[in-house]
């Protein structure tokens, strides 16, 4: 069975940092674009981060631009998204999806995980 697992979130103070990972089983990471998406209480879901298949392109949400880094590792078939300084804006559930497309359009997203509670708070 294809899936994506995602794995890191918890509860941090404000300016604190987190890393979450993307793990993939049954199917290869290699030849996918990998995003993280996040959906706050009452929120609709946003795009956080992408990163294409080889790694050599990334896109970011301008609320996260230079807290956030997108980075994978095909070897082992994990996405990592290392997030700095957060803030309690930065709470919700966390998920990684996989698409063919460098974009942060949820639609264009095929594969989709269960999600990570990460929660900023003092």
């Amino acid at each position: 069975q294809s899936q994506l697992v995602e794995s890191g979130g918890g509860l941090v103070q404000p300016g604190g940092s987190l890393r979450l990972s993307c793990e993939a089983s049954g199917f290869n990471l290699d030849f996918y674009v990998i995003g993280w998406f996040r959906q706050a209480p009452g929120k609709g879901r946003e795009g956080v981060s992408v990163i294409s298949s080889s790694g050599s392109s990334t896109l970011y949400a301008d609320s996260v631009k230079g807290r956030f880094t997108i980075s994978r590792d095909n070897a082992k078939n994990t996405v990592l998204l290392q997030m700095n300084s957060l803030q309690p804006e930065d709470t919700g559930v966390y998920y990684c999806a996989a698409s063919s497309w460098v974009v942060l359009d949820e639609s264009e997203f095929k594969y989709w995980g269960q999600g990570t509670q990460v929660s900023v708070s003092s």
